[in-house]
This record gives C-alpha cells, structure tokens and sequence, in this order.
C-alpha cells in the first residue's frame, strides 16, 4: 500500500518528540527559504524538477535520490515548474531518539556526520536498495496511519532499519554528484573557514583578504552557491552554533560571547528575530539533552 499523501505545510520544527514522516505531492510550491532544523532529515525525492543546495553544495535531484541533512548544514530547495508533480517523502528523528536507537558500538548519526572524510549528502544507489528503503518508509507511514496492535513499536523497528541501511550503505555508495561549478572550492573554503572560526570576527572585507578574492566577486558567488549573504550566513551559522551549546546545557550569557556576538543584546536580537522567542525561551522549552523543537 503507498501511503496516503499529506497537504504541504511550510513548518519547519517537529511537534512530536521522536519522528514525524510525510508524503508530499504538489503541482506548485512557493520559494523555500534557506534554513535549517534541529533535527536530521531523510529526503526521499520522488518526482519533479528539483535543484538542491547544502551549504555550498548543489545537487540536482534524479528519481530514487535520498538526502542526509544534519541539524548544522543550512540547506534549501529550488523547485522548478514540471510537468511531473514534485513529489517526495520527508522522515524527520530527533536528536534523542537518534540517540535512544543506537547502540555502544552503533552510533546511528554516523551517516550524517558532516566531520567524516566519507561525507556526503546524497545518496543515489541501485534501484533495488531505492525500492527496499522506500517500502519501508510506506510501511512507517502505514502504521501511524491505521494504527494496528503494536504500530508503535513496528513503526521504531523500521525507521531502525532504515537508519541500519542507510549508515551501511554510506560508506561503499558512489559519491561525487555535486554539480560542478568553477566557484564552488573557493566558496568552500570560504564556508569551512566561517564554521571553524564563527567566534572570531568576519566580514566580507576580511574574507575577501584572506582569500585573494574581489569582495564583489565574493559576493556575488557566495550568493549565487549558498542562496545568502555572506552577512546572513554567518549570522545564521553563529545562531546554529549558539542553538547546539543550549542544548548542551550551556547558559545563553555564557553562550553569546563564545558565538561571535559582541554583547547579549546584540544576540538576543538576532535569536529573536530569526526563531520568534528568546534564547531563555528557548532553553525552557524543553528538557536537557532534548530537542527544543524551534526552527
């Protein structure tokens, strides 16, 4: 049974507290703002036109393609007018359950570890693995759907079994399928130095030095590749950064000046205006060790 098609909604936070699945349709979908989530995501692309950007990375998506999206890569989709409807399934796992379902020796988010040498963010394997993963999330979105005896726990044995087959097949599976672009190993190195130094001052004029580049052409192919500002990025990056040390159990006067900002006003500024709540909000929301479940 192919499970039954959900209305899009542009939410961007889970509302249940271990995974949430969905199958999308649509004939036209409005621009989708570069952004990321507090949780992993698992992109099942289906059908359409669909050009995908992680970071500086750009894929353009076939049929059978699946997508690995940490809680720290800022991403986003360009979808174009087709005549085939875009159509794909969306598995989000929160950081705990991640967590809960692992083993000692089985660490189920290895496959989106964007620190390993293997990492990449798109897998495209042979049509018999495609098939194999897919009947699975059917079957996940089955069982919450007609709720038999034990769904629950039916529906956890197979998202294990996903996150099993996708963690084994990321090491062996072919990579390399980025669209090629001349800018892109500068923008890269662009992009790896703001994340290892997010604390430290950055602008445009101080990258542009750094890598012999004109800050208009750096500009220009930074928006281009990335979707954003130089400008934006980094303060997106440093509120990402900010996020994970809250939910380390970091305190957000102890958070701010470890992130780049100058002052706790300027941060909390910043923090509200990007999730619409403030950062001590954010750190009753929920739990330590637990996703606060914003955007």
């Amino acid at each position: 049974m192919q499970s039954s098609v959900q209305p899009f909604s542009p939410r961007q936070q889970m509302l249940a507290a271990d995974y949430e699945i969905y199958r999308y349709r649509d004939s036209y979908i409005s621009e989708v703002e570069l952004h990321h989530h507090d949780f992993y995501e698992i992109y099942f692309f289906i059908s359409g036109s669909v050009q995908y950007t992680v970071e500086s990375r750009q894929y353009r998506l076939k049929s059978g393609d699946i997508l690995l999206i940490s809680p720290l890569e800022l991403h986003q989709p360009l979808v174009r007018a087709d005549k085939e409807p875009y159509e794909r399934v969306v598995l989000w796992v929160s950081r705990s359950c991640l967590e809960a379902l692992s083993g000692e020796s089985c660490r189920l988010s290895d496959c989106f570890d964007i620190h390993s040498p293997q990492h990449t963010n798109l897998l495209r394997l042979d049509a018999v693995s495609v098939r194999r993963l897919q009947d699975m999330a059917d079957a996940m979105m089955e069982e919450r759907e007609r709720k038999y005896f034990g769904w629950e726990l039916n529906a956890k044995a197979l998202l294990t079994r996903i996150l099993v087959e996708l963690n084994r097949r990321m090491g062996d599976a072919p990579s390399g399928f980025e669209i090629p672009d001349e800018s892109s190993g500068i923008i890269a190195g662009v992009l790896r130095y703001i994340n290892e130094n997010f604390g430290e001052e950055i602008s445009l004029d101080s990258l542009s030095e750094r890598f012999f580049i004109s800050k208009y052409h750096l500009s220009r192919e930074f928006k281009r590749l990335v979707g954003t500002s130089v400008y934006r990025y980094v303060i997106q990056k440093r509120l990402i950064m900010a996020k994970q040390k809250m939910l380390a159990g970091c305190s957000p006067t102890d958070v701010y000046c470890n992130c780049g900002f100058g002052d706790y006003a300027n941060f909390y500024r910043a923090f509200r205006a990007e999730y619409g709540i403030s950062p001590k909000e954010f750190c009753g929301a929920a739990p330590k060790g637990t996703d606060r479940r914003q955007n």
